[in-house]
């Protein structure tokens, strides 16, 4: 099972809230997740999630709190990645009702409600994690384990978007709304905030799950980047020691006999062991030498060998 499913499961498994939590919770899933729809002089109270789990809940919550019976359907639809299950909660009989009762149509206006309803984000924290909770199951996505952090919700206007950021603050955590093509989000991007409001919504076994694997894949990463890091500068003193020997070849060339032994020696010892770094090359000399002794008389080798070589061309310009 996906990790955002588990956190779903989790949230839907809640019990014992107070009341006034539950029916904030109702509110939220039905705002985020749907909404209110005209028919024939009614009003449809619909939701549709992605976690059979969180429809359950809700088709139980609308029974025990309001009184209404609501429809459960299966729908299933075909995206370009394959088909999806969605599950639609929906109360036709006494729509109007439960609009009202839950706050999403005004009594006074009587048309429906553009973000949350003032008494619910002017509640108790309790109320406020509901509300995070409700949203959270409607409309919620979670990252996997080891890519970019978040936590966002997709909101249905961006009065619903501002209320879920307000709130989150109540929290103690900092949310940021953002238009992502034709959607609006609320997302959290520092882990810390993430493991936080798991806990706050009421999944801390999830969010210690989440955690954990994050935990794993960024030891893992920091793993990879010392091996890539390694491999790089295994290449780079590859091609500096292949350079040095070709141009140790060609000091030898230049120079013929006329090479002092210390020098002679420590070239050498360049050709000799190709692969070898240059502390080594000083263990390896006869005696061994420091490697700045050994770096400094291929440095004077290479130095003489362009002396002369200069040296030549002056006395030949046609040479």
């Amino acid at each position: 099972m996906a990790l955002l499913d588990e956190v779903k499961r989790e949230l839907s498994e809640i019990d014992g809230e107070m009341v006034l939590a539950q029916k904030a919770q109702v509110t939220s899933m039905l705002r985020f997740g749907g909404g209110l729809r005209k028919s024939d002089r009614n009003i449809i109270v619909q939701a549709q999630f992605d976690s059979l789990d969180a429809a359950q809940w809700l088709q139980r919550a609308i029974k025990n709190l309001y009184g209404h019976d609501a429809m459960l359907t299966a729908v299933e639809r075909q995206t370009p990645t394959g088909p999806v299950r969605r599950y639609m909660v929906i109360v036709e009989r006494g729509g109007v009702a439960l609009a009202l009762q839950t706050g999403l149509l005004d009594r006074r206006k009587h048309q429906a409600v553009a973000g949350l309803p003032q008494e619910l984000t002017a509640g108790n924290i309790a109320q406020i994690k509901a509300i995070w909770r409700g949203a959270f199951l409607a409309h919620g996505g979670l990252s996997d384990p080891g890519k970019a952090s978040y936590l966002e919700i997709i909101c249905p206007t961006d009065e619903t978007a501002l209320a879920l950021t307000s709130v989150a603050r109540r929290l103690g955590i900092s949310a940021k709304p953002r238009q992502l093509r034709s959607s609006r989000r609320v997302t959290l991007k520092d882990p810390d905030a993430i493991e936080r409001m798991l806990i706050l919504m009421g999944a801390p076994r999830s969010a210690r799950e989440w955690t954990g694997k994050r935990s794993d894949g960024e030891a893992r990463g920091k793993a990879n980047r010392l091996a890539n890091f390694d491999d790089a500068n295994m290449r780079r003193s590859a091609k500096a020691a292949a350079e040095a020997c070709e141009k140790v070849r060609r000091a030898f060339e230049i120079l013929g006999d006329d090479v002092p032994e210390n020098l002679r020696a420590a070239g050498q010892l360049r050709l000799d062991h190709d692969d070898a770094s240059l502390e080594e090359l000083g263990r390896l000399a006869d005696p061994p030498i420091t490697k700045d002794a050994v770096a400094g008389r291929i440095r004077r080798l290479l130095q003489l060998a362009d002396k002369v070589a200069k040296a030549s061309q002056d006395a030949d310009p046609e040479a």
